[in-house]
């Protein structure tokens, strides 16, 4: 029996607000190929009526809204995001234990219960980034500190950089999920992002889930630029 659903290789992210634009996205992709990350800008515009457009197509849908509060309302949200049906939810690590504790009681492990993973640090950030907010020993430092956060609640895996793919892989069972943003295709751009690595080096890095939003939704076609990445894995 499996802790959580499977996931797919690739989650694409539709960072839109505009229900056409959603929609016709959702329509130019493959649901064999990929899973849909809707975040907080289609989710506040659109709400569960962007979830729902997805699962009726066949995705698989992580619900990328980060929840980082205090634990009952992370309980709550954690609870209402399982029952939308998503494949995958996430908060933030430095929530803490107790917040991490909350979120696990409101998703239970089982082979129909969506992914729980938590943020490490985001991949926009660097060590100066943190040094900003108080955390002065380094990023890497950081990532394993929340970590051990993560592991100890009973947590699904981590969202992390791909460049600590590998160290967050052997913190977590083969059944753990490695989930990582800023993946970008050789020769597109940065963009926010910092962190990076090509689709094929995150895999082998040890990712098991690959978030890529412009490279595929920004192409003039963005069916061929997913189906692409798929063949460069």
């Amino acid at each position: 029996m499996g802790l959580h659903r499977a996931q797919p290789r690739i989650y694409v992210a539709l960072d839109s607000a505009k229900p056409q634009r959603v929609r016709e996205l959702i329509g130019e992709l493959d649901p064999a190929l990929c899973g849909i990350k809707i975040g907080k800008e289609a989710f506040t515009a659109l709400g569960p009526a962007a979830v729902e457009w997805a699962r009726e197509r066949g995705f698989p849908v992580f619900l990328d809204l980060k929840f980082h509060d205090i634990p009952n309302t992370v309980r709550q949200a954690c609870r209402t995001a399982a029952d939308l049906g998503v494949s995958l939810v996430n908060v933030h690590a430095s929530g803490g234990r107790r917040m991490l504790e909350a979120a696990r009681e409101a998703i239970e492990p089982g082979p129909d219960a969506p992914g729980l993973i938590a943020v490490t640090v985001l991949t926009s950030m660097e060590d100066a980034d943190l040094a900003e907010v108080g955390v002065t020993d380094g990023t890497a430092t950081q990532v394993e500190r929340l970590a051990g956060l993560v592991v100890g609640a009973g947590l699904d895996g981590v969202v992390c950089s791909a460049h600590e793919a590998g160290a967050m892989s052997r913190r977590f069972s083969e059944d753990g999920l490695i989930v990582t943003p800023g993946v970008r295709p050789a020769g597109s751009a940065r963009d926010d992002q910092r962190r990076v690595m090509t689709p094929a080096e995150a895999q082998a890095a040890g990712a098991t889930s690959l978030v890529i939003g412009r490279p595929i939704t920004g192409a003039e076609s963005p069916g061929q630029a997913l189906a692409e990445i798929v063949a460069s894995l």
